[in-house]
């Protein structure tokens, strides 16, 4: 009867030490998935100040007309239209 019931005693010790550890770790991980949830609503904020920034210089369509500046421009352009692929929905 004493057996069992330092057997059974050792069985709780090991299951509550594995399930604080793992609650531990979960901890962790949560805490890491938090922070980078926080970094990419940043950069999906960036990208789409960028975007409005880029459409509001060119409203009146100036820079695309110029030769020297047009190449240049349509290039940022497609290299906005790249980064709006990333933002968050």
């Amino acid at each position: 009867m004493v057996t069992i019931i330092i057997i059974l005693s050792l069985i709780v010790v090991v299951l509550g030490f594995t399930t604080y550890n793992l609650l531990k770790k979960n901890e962790k991980c949560e805490d890491i998935i938090s922070s980078y949830e926080i970094y990419m609503k940043n950069m999906s904020d960036t990208i789409e100040f960028s975007n409005k920034k880029l459409k509001e210089i060119d409203a009146k369509g100036s820079f695309e007309s110029d030769d020297e500046i047009g190449f240049f421009f349509k290039e940022v352009k497609v290299l906005q239209e790249m980064l709006n692929d990333f933002k968050l929905k």
